[in-house]
């Protein structure tokens, strides 16, 4: 009977191998460069802790289990509340401020498609103890540190911002209770993801009054900061809000990459833990979800029992930037092919155990080396080189007997005879 892999899953062949590895190996490359340092924690957790903070979506989205102890677990979803639990608990001898990066592996109960898996990888960015749009600024740099990197431009991306703070000081401005606003940030959430005429419909289901369901449109469309005071009025948090982002124009400006981005207030953010900058970076053809998101969440620590300290940060996963980067032809591009020093091949069964020994003794030297299980013919252990994407083949024959070898170079053709002591010498050198 053949098992199939459970549906949004992935069997990682080696090619698939290579490009997660590829696409896993620039996360860590940028990270780093930028000042991040790696951690990670645990493929499970309590359950409760994703419960906490967030958000409904993430939630439901829980593949939940009970240990033999009967003990409410989880497959971490997001790494986020990891990160929270892990700083509160050595917050007093961290260094500050607390710049990491991770690579989890996480897992999602929801329906496969396009971009979205139940399992998948995802780069994560905080930046712990920094309060102002400063570590935002950086943040959104090293997303696009990345991207550029792999060869995205203008034309491919757009980094959309917008501010959880100026979103729920403007809500509440126009009229809307405090106490709904958690439950109209979930469906304005939606907003770039359902048919204008649908997202209109549920909003006045949502918000009856027609003239705070107005306004809540306009602002959503809202395309530059000087619109938001004539559409919901000020007061001094919308002000603040509002600074805010205006420097943050100003730092990403300063650090090259505001061409890339725009103010967009629809950009919401579904999970419940964010509190001042959002931002998400989109495809421009708009046929792919969010390549990544994040912002800032200043109570995480707090509601996970730690002090009051600042914190911003993002997520980026594996699958549509994959999906966008095969439309885009950059993987092709970027991508190398794997690629042997040698090869050892032996023109006779006899020079078998010698050419094994040839090729145990150039991985012993740290070099990529590998030969044929069977001692077949020259011609088909020169295909299996060449198959191989081997730099050179070492031919191990009658020359042998006078201590000497043939080493081919399989990019021109040309090949030598070389003593064998004076190769392993070269070698070493």
């Amino acid at each position: 009977m053949k098992i199939p892999p459970v549906k949004g899953t992935r069997d990682f062949y080696p090619p698939d191998m290579a490009v997660r590895n590829w696409i896993i190996d620039g996360w860590k490359k940028v990270s780093v460069r930028n000042g991040f340092e790696e951690y990670d924690g645990p493929i499970f957790e309590y359950l409760k802790m994703f419960q906490i903070k967030s958000g409904d979506e993430i939630v439901e989205q829980l593949f939940s289990l009970q240990d033999r102890g009967g003990r409410d677990l989880a497959l971490r979803p997001e790494i986020t509340p990891t990160l929270a639990r892990m700083v509160n608990q050595r917050i007093n001898s961290l260094p500050k401020p607390i710049k990491w990066f991770s690579v989890p592996r996480l897992f999602r109960a929801e329906r496969p498609q396009k971009g979205r898996l139940r399992e998948f990888f995802q780069w994560n960015i905080d930046i712990i103890g920094v309060d102002g749009v400063l570590a935002d600024a950086e943040v959104i740099f090293t997303t696009v540190d990345y991207l550029r990197e792999v060869g995205l431009t203008q034309r491919d991306i757009r980094v959309k911002l917008s501010s959880r703070k100026l979103l729920a000081s403007a809500l509440q401005n126009i009229g809307v209770p405090e106490g709904q606003l958690d439950s109209l940030y979930a469906l304005l959430d939606k907003y770039s993801k359902m048919p204008g005429d649908t997202f209109e419909k549920t909003l006045v289901e949502r918000v009856p009054d027609s003239g705070i369901a107005t306004k809540i449109m306009d602002f959503m469309n809202a395309t530059r900061l000087s619109e938001v005071p004539e559409i919901v009025g000020t007061n001094a948090e919308i002000e603040d809000a509002i600074k805010e982002l205006a420097l943050l124009e100003v730092l990403l400006t300063q650090m090259g990459v505001w061409r890339y981005c725009d103010f967009y207030p629809s950009i919401v953010r579904g999970l419940a833990y964010y509190t001042g900058v959002v931002f998400e970076v989109d495809e421009l053809m708009g046929e792919l979800r969010a390549i990544c998101g994040g912002g800032r969440y200043d109570k995480l620590l707090c509601d996970f029992g730690g002090p009051d300290v600042p914190a911003t940060g993002m997520g980026m996963g594996d699958c549509v930037l994959e999906i966008l980067l095969k439309e885009r032809g950059l993987l092709d591009k970027n991508l190398s092919k794997p690629q042997l020093d040698y090869f050892v091949a032996c023109v006779d069964e006899k020079f078998f155990q010698k050419a094994i020994e040839i090729t145990m003794k150039l991985r012993s030297a740290d070099r990529a080396a590998n030969f044929s299980y069977k001692p077949v013919g020259l011609s088909k252990q020169l295909k299996q080189a060449s198959a191989q994407n081997a730099k050179k083949c070492i031919i191990v024959g009658e020359e042998f007997k006078n201590n000497r070898l043939v080493v081919k170079d399989m990019s021109i053709g040309e090949q030598e005879l070389v003593g064998y002591d004076e190769f392993w010498s070269r070698l070493k050198a």
